[in-house]
């Protein structure tokens, strides 16, 4: 894989590392302790590192508790689009919406909340899932001077997929750190997922490859 060196025109997107996607949790993501401490290390290798968090309100679109007869990862054919239904996880104000324990992240600059509309599910960091609702982190970043867009964090398949698609559609450079990441497949997505990263041309790389 190709070796990247972090410059200040770089910045780290850590994507939802909350204590439900992580083993214990209501949506729990296979593994998804293990990314915790690669992600701290990775961090201080960076000058910027900014955060997302899932941060529904109760009784969320996304949540199959909000459907009478429909159960988790069944589709809905949303206004937007056809749209997963998850146990109801990362719920505003919950243990389960806070960082794991173990994230440390001191030097991050923004910490971006996404998922907030009761009535639209947000998976990317730039957009929400109707595509057109920007979360305002385009902006951000380029008011910042940032080119280039590294990506850990949870889930590979969902969320940093779709950061990273958005990513590139907004000009930035897209780079995925995989051993950051964990997946959690849902009808083929984690598939579908490298499919669409090699058709964008996202760069992959490892951690040790990051010096």
């Amino acid at each position: 894989m190709t070796s990247i060196s972090p410059n200040s025109d770089d910045v780290l997107l850590i994507v939802d590392v909350q204590n439900d996607f992580c083993p214990g949790g209501s949506l729990a993501v296979p593994r998804g302790d293990e990314i915790v401490q690669p992600v701290n290390r990775l961090a201080a290798r960076f000058t910027h590192v900014v955060l997302t968090q899932d941060w529904h309100p109760r009784g969320h679109l996304s949540f199959a508790s909000s459907h009478p007869g429909k159960g988790a990862y069944d589709t809905l054919a949303a206004p937007y689009g056809e749209q997963v239904l998850w146990p109801d996880h990362c719920v505003q104000n919950t243990a389960g919406a806070a960082f794991h324990k173990d994230l440390a992240i001191p030097r991050a600059e923004l910490v971006l909340r996404k998922g907030f509309r009761r009535e639209i599910d947000s998976y990317s960091a730039f957009y929400e899932n109707d595509h057109r609702t920007p979360t305002g982190m385009a902006g951000y970043l380029r008011e910042r001077g940032i080119q280039r867009v590294f990506l850990a964090g949870l889930a590979y398949d969902f969320c940093v997929r779709y950061s990273a698609e958005d990513a590139c559609r907004a000009g930035f450079a897209a780079v995925l750190v995989e051993d950051c990441c964990r997946a959690i497949d849902v009808g083929g997505s984690v598939a579908a997922t490298r499919d669409s990263l090699t058709k964008l041309g996202v760069t992959r790389v490892t951690s040790e490859t990051i010096g």
